[in-house]
């Protein structure tokens, strides 16, 4: 395989498809392999809703937010506008809320391709995710890829998420990689400077997202 690190330096962003192989490719999950970010818009707004807290959080900003952890979007929700949701319950409720939804879930297509093609040439792949594990899980076997993968890294397993660069470390620790030989796909701004924090290259899908 083509050495990465004599292609690109880690503060560039990478087109899609690449043009060579790497020898490691983490991929975020929300909005990233799956188009799952309206999913998640409406399970917050349902759960905020219900609160009588919806009018806090438009659409711009929730995906200004991308990459976040539901738990630290109810926090910073909390102190910007004075309220005192329960942190844990909410972003809990929020998560069972997405989870009815998943069913109607569709793949980014261009990411999953260039999944498909990394995985029939033999390179490793991993998940990282600020979203909670199972959920991760369960939405990569809607997808039917579950199998390209190896590790799945989620919310629970860092103290700290993006964009701090620990989830992508441990994927690329499972992996058994080290981190510059790793190429991230993104499609937040936080996700992105977690890779970069990381020592890793990234690729921004947000180009091949569909048009709202």
């Amino acid at each position: 395989m083509s050495e990465p690190s004599t292609l690109s330096g880690p503060d560039e962003h990478l087109p899609l498809p690449l043009p060579f192989l790497p020898e490691a490719a983490i991929f975020d999950c929300d909005g990233t392999l799956a188009d799952t970010m309206p999913l998640h818009f409406r399970a917050f707004r349902e759960i905020l809703d219900a609160a009588g807290a919806g009018h806090v959080f438009p659409e711009e900003q929730f995906y200004a937010w991308g990459g976040v952890t539901a738990a630290e979007i109810v926090a910073r929700l909390n102190a910007q506008h004075g309220l005192a949701l329960p942190v844990e319950e909410t972003a809990h409720r929020k998560e069972e809320a997405y989870a009815r939804l998943m069913p109607t879930l569709t793949p980014v297509a261009a990411v999953v391709e260039e999944a498909r093609r990394f995985r029939d040439a033999g390179v490793r792949l991993a998940v990282a995710s600020g979203g909670r594990r199972d959920l991760v899980e369960q939405t990569l076997h809607v997808l039917g890829v579950r199998d390209w993968f190896g590790p799945v890294v989620g919310a629970e397993d860092v103290r700290r998420g993006k964009p701090d660069p620990d989830v992508f470390l441990l994927a690329a620790q499972n992996l058994g990689v080290r981190p510059e030989v790793c190429v991230v796909y993104e499609d937040a701004d936080a996700g992105l400077t977690a890779a970069h924090r990381a020592g890793m290259r990234a690729v921004d899908i947000r180009p091949y997202l569909p048009v709202r």
